[in-house]
């Protein structure tokens, strides 16, 4: 269980780390598409033409853990991110179980009126 903590965590450190010094980079560097779309879901911006770069997507998860983002704050850290990102997969999950229960088609034989 200790190696599955280690590995995990270095993720995270890992991701602090890359947002600190390459924060444009393109978020398919280190996040999946389900990772990617569902704090799009989640959060929708102000402005509909902005960049959505790896630092957009970190700090939006770091909110999800407590992170205020104020204009004078440092970048997220490690703890931050890893509330933000168990918070992030217990709303994944939850949208998984209810397209699985509620995607059902209209056409589908078991549909009641």
């Amino acid at each position: 269980m200790f190696v599955i903590y280690c590995i995990v965590s270095w993720r995270f450190y890992w991701l602090t780390m890359i947002n600190r010094s390459a924060p444009m980079a393109s978020p398919q560097l280190a996040l999946t598409d389900v990772e990617i779309t569902t704090p799009d879901r989640l959060q929708h911006d102000k402005e509909l033409n902005s960049i959505k770069s790896l630092s957009c997507y970190i700090i939006r998860i770091a909110r999800l853990g407590g992170y205020l983002a104020r204009v004078d704050d440092p970048p997220p850290g490690n703890m931050v991110i890893w509330r933000g990102w168990r918070r992030l997969n217990d709303i994944m999950l939850g949208a998984t179980i209810a397209e699985d229960t509620y995607g059902q088609s209209k056409d589908s034989p078991d549909t009641h009126i």
